[in-house]
C-alpha cells in the first residue's frame, strides 16, 4: 500500500532536508546527478536559486524536474521544493 504525503507533511520534511544552491553558473550534469542522489536518499530536496538567475528559475526547474523525474511541491521566492518517491 503506497502512502502519499500531503503538501503540509512534505513542507515540514523539507525544513530538515538538504538544500542545494544553484548559482549563476546554472545547472549542469553534476548538479543534476547531485539532486538525483539527494532525492534517492531523502525523497525531498530544497533548491535555492541565486538572485541573479531568479528570472530563469522556472526554466531550470522544468529541466530539473524532467531529468530527475521528480515533482515540484512548492516554489516560494527563490526556493523550490521537489519530491520523488523512493522506489
Amino acid at each position: 500500500m503506497s502512502i502519499t504525503l500531503s503538501k503540509k507533511e512534505m513542507m515540514n520534511r523539507a525544513l530538515n532536508s538538504m538544500t542545494i544552491n544553484i548559482g549563476k553558473a546554472g545547472i549542469n550534469e553534476n548538479v543534476i546527478e547531485e539532486i538525483k542522489r539527494q532525492l534517492k536518499a531523502n525523497e525531498i530536496v530544497k533548491l535555492r536559486f541565486a538572485k541573479n538567475i531568479a528570472n530563469q528559475k522556472e526554466d531550470y526547474l522544468a529541466v530539473i524536474v524532467e531529468k530527475t523525474r521528480s515533482k515540484l511541491v512548492d516554489l516560494r521566492g527563490n526556493v523550490a521544493v521537489i519530491y520523488k518517491k523512493k522506489p
